[in-house]
């Protein structure tokens, strides 16, 4: 998230009642999560295990739950609560705004784009030319859709980010306040849901293709002419290459990259990053021919174990 106008490192702990650490006139112009961080954001940490990341990263800004020494060229903000506050920062400068129609009034549509009956469009929202938007599709707030997209019924654009931290009381949930990019000669099929970012965009590459049904989480990044298929699974933060083919009921962990051209098989789990040009299958996902001889070699084993006398 970008702030409409910078801010100072002083300005932003007296929003949140942190102390800080550096220039009181330190530029802030937004925040941000650890792997889409650059110069200017705030990136919160409440972790030891994160502590070096955090600080180590393109971030200027550390909201961070313990006193340490503060990296050159960047500023500390030192909180009991990074969680609350980054939370308190996302609902001060990027507040919910209802809704008051069904295409809100600054949405803009762009020539010939085709808008079915049914459909929500929400605040800011921009869709290009010669787009198709079928009856029953919602479009959150800020999306951002590119030319000849086709957006079939039932489909949700920019819902929130599942994710969350866990308290005595229950479950606390981290504000979204990033938003969907989808780009141009794009298709998604029936009932896809594509989560918005936490702070910063989910992205459908140029070219690529969704079956029905497929889910994608926050600030995942698809890359171009990528298809995948029914009932796929995608994991937040992930980042898919150009050209990947996912088939159908594939499950994605959260946070792995998949490399150029791969091809993941039905029903494989995707529990670490793979390298591209390769296929593969199974669970854990590797690769389809290792693993077919793996699948053939068990096969003779009862018959090899007879044989020997064994059973």
């Amino acid at each position: 998230m970008k702030f409409k106008t910078p801010q100072t490192l002083s300005q932003i702990a007296s929003i949140i009642g942190a102390k800080y650490v550096g220039n009181p006139d330190f530029p802030v112009l937004g925040t941000n999560e650890i792997h889409r961080v650059e110069a200017g954001d705030i990136v919160f940490v409440d972790h030891p295990k994160y502590y070096d990341k955090a600080l180590t990263s393109a971030a200027t800004i550390v909201l961070i739950n313990k006193e340490v020494e503060c990296p050159e060229g960047k500023a500390l903000l030192i909180s009991d609560d990074p969680f609350r506050d980054f939370n308190i920062i996302s609902r001060t400068f990027s507040p919910f705004i209802a809704s008051s129609a069904m295409i809100a009034p600054d949405a803009s549509i762009g020539e010939g784009a085709i808008i079915q009956p049914g459909v929500f469009i929400g605040n800011d929202v921009k869709i290009g030319r010669d787009c198709v938007i079928h009856a029953g599709v919602i479009i959150g707030d800020g999306s951002r859709i590119g030319d000849r997209v086709t957006i079939h019924s039932g489909t949700v654009l920019g819902g929130d980010a599942f994710y969350y931290k866990h308290r005595p009381e229950g479950y606390d949930k981290l504000l979204s306040t990033g938003y969907v990019e989808i780009q141009d000669d794009v298709d998604l099929g029936a009932l896809c849901t594509i989560d918005r970012g936490v702070s910063a965009s989910t992205v459908i590459g140029a070219g690529s293709k969704l079956d029905n049904q497929v889910h994608v989480g926050h600030d995942t990044i698809i890359g171009r002419e990528c298809l995948i298929a029914a009932q796929a699974g995608i994991a937040g933060c992930c980042v898919i290459e150009d050209k990947v083919t996912i088939w159908g009921q594939v499950g994605m962990a959260a946070g792995i990259t998949i490399g150029k051209g791969a091809v993941i098989l039905a029903q494989s789990g995707v529990s670490k990053s793979l390298d591209g040009g390769k296929t593969y299958f199974g669970y854990p996902a590797e690769e389809a021919q290792s693993l077919y001889k793996q699948m053939a070699t068990l096969r003779l084993l009862p018959k090899w174990l007879k044989k020997k006398g064994i059973i």
